[in-house]
């Protein structure tokens, strides 16, 4: 298989939000495509019509638009192998099923949902599991034990029926993945899965391999769900006569703690998105987006899981992932998910970004607030609190006071340092700040310290107090800062308005 021509694809069906897990997935294909110079396809499997859902087609797209993974080929790209919706390729797909049961690998079966129930509760009953396959076929209601013309009746009156594959008997298979290596599975241990239905739609098994052949798909690389149907897709390629792709089947992603997979029960008791987006239908779901995450640091975080570049490096471009990325790196084991390391990737991306970049996705936090902010004075507010925030919404709650004085103030602080004489020491402070000039940070902060020395007044009760009337409690920038971004006359409103509350405490 030459670089030129592999093709690669993410076939999702459209039955909910897209979990994480499978924009992992996306990515892996993309990262792999993009690598060798090939050629990324989003193929939409939607055979199974009974649990299609309106939006989710629509949310996949999205979805992957939003984290940067570019589609060359699909339903909104088109492309040379369209359609890329399997609903409108439905015609296709009789033909192959056809040809399956022309070459005795596949059969009609018109056994009832009802009666197959019947003998799977009849097994039950007996400690044992219903296999429909070699040992249970031909006691069957099937092509196999009918004759020719019973068959071609009952299909002519419309009675339902599905397609089967017809299992070897106790055949090795031998597969290879280029993940966990070589893998050999005896037929007797499986079943003979359904591949079309009456309803003129293929299964899965049988619509996903026709399209990856007609599609000229190089590398199947999906989820370690898939692993077990594997021997009956490389059956199919051998029963159609094709050569079969080569197999990726990547790891599942773990919940935090203990044991399973990560889904969005773990989410919503653990309080993190498990969607890449917010799921606007029936049952809702938070999504990374809008959560607040950057979407580079959400596909750094999400490539991370399972893949591992062979060095101490963390912190990844697109660019750099696919330079990077090799199949042979990602591991067999479940990666787990940490939702801390997924804030702390953000964090890496928030502290890189300029100061005017934050400002700007800030500008509409302030707005909704009910702030008009000159830009050039938000920018300045962001460089003095960014680095104690790791999300845009953070900074709100770093920067609120630089917007809205105290309204009240941090009981233990006032506790702790405001005593007798406090309203004393903050109304000569008052009328030292009001002489200030010029009120910068700078000539400020020389102003108050010498003053503070001067009168022989402990300089970190003296600034506490200070901070504790500007801000409200012990948080914020440098305290000068402060001072000198809300201004002299703002600065004398709070000295005086906190003055007047806590003086109360003491009297």
């Amino acid at each position: 298989m030459t670089e030129k021509n592999i093709r690669v694809r993410f076939a999702p069906s459209p039955t909910g939000p897209l979990h994480i897990g499978g924009v992992r997935t996306a990515l892996y294909n993309y990262l792999f495509a993009r690598h060798h110079g090939g050629t990324f396809i989003l193929r939409i499997e939607d055979t199974d019509q009974a649990r299609y859902v309106e939006g989710a087609e629509e949310y996949i797209m999205d979805s992957l638009e939003w984290a940067g993974i570019k589609t060359d080929e699909g339903v909104r790209e088109g492309g040379p192998f369209a359609p890329y919706r399997q609903s409108e390729r439905k015609e296709i797909y009789r033909q192959y099923s056809d040809e399956l049961i022309r070459r005795g690998d596949a059969y009609y079966a018109f056994d009832s949902p009802e009666e197959l129930e019947q003998l799977r509760k009849e097994h039950e009953s007996r400690g044992a599991t219903f296999n429909y396959g070699c040992a249970t076929r031909m006691t069957m209601k099937n092509s196999l034990t009918l004759a020719g013309k019973e068959v071609e009746k009952r299909i002519a009156s419309g009675e339902q029926y599905v397609v089967r594959y017809r299992m070897p008997e106790n055949e090795d298979i031998h597969f290879s993945d280029l993940i966990r290596g070589d893998i050999v599975v005896n037929t007797s241990t499986l079943d003979d899965k359904v591949l079309y239905k009456s309803d003129g739609m293929p299964t899965y098994h049988l619509a996903n391999i026709v399209d990856d052949h007609l599609m000229e798909i190089s590398h199947v690389i999906r989820g370690e769900e898939w692993l077990p149907s594997l021997p009956l897709h490389v059956l199919l390629y051998r029963s159609f006569g094709w050569d079969a792709p080569l197999f990726a089947h990547l790891p599942l992603l773990l919940k935090p703690t203990g044991k399973g997979k990560l889904s969005k029960r773990d989410g919503d008791k653990m309080g993190f998105p498990v969607f890449p987006l917010y799921w606007p239908y029936g049952e809702t779901a938070s999504g990374y987006r809008e959560e607040g995450y950057f979407p580079e640091a959400f596909v750094n975080m999400l490539a991370l899981l399972g893949w591992n570049p062979g060095t101490e490096q963390e912190i990844f471009t697109m660019d750099e992932l696919i330079a990077a990325f090799s199949i042979d790196r990602v591991g067999k084991s479940g990666a787990r998910f940490d939702p801390d390391k997924a804030k702390w990737f953000n964090a890496k991306y928030f502290q890189a970004k300029s100061d005017e970049e934050l400002a700007r996705l800030f500008m509409p936090v302030v707005e909704e607030k009910g702030f008009q902010p000159d830009f050039a004075r938000l920018v300045k507010i962001v460089s003095l609190v960014k680095e104690r925030a790791g999300f845009v919404r953070d900074l709100w709650y770093e920067a609120d006071f630089f917007f809205v004085a105290p309204e009240s103030y941090d009981a233990e602080v006032v506790r702790k340092r405001w005593n007798t004489d406090s309203p004393r020491q903050m109304t000569e402070l008052f009328g030292m700040v009001a002489g200030v000039q010029p009120f910068t940070t700078e000539v400020l902060e020389t102003s108050v310290k010498e003053w503070i020395v001067s009168k022989g007044y402990n300089t970190g009760a003296i600034l506490n107090l200070f901070r504790l009337l500007l801000v409200g409690a012990s948080r914020g920038p440098h305290l000068f800062d402060i001072a000198a971004l809300i201004g002299r006359d703002e600065t004398l409103a709070r000295l005086g308005n906190g003055i007047g509350r806590l003086a109360s405490t003491t009297a």
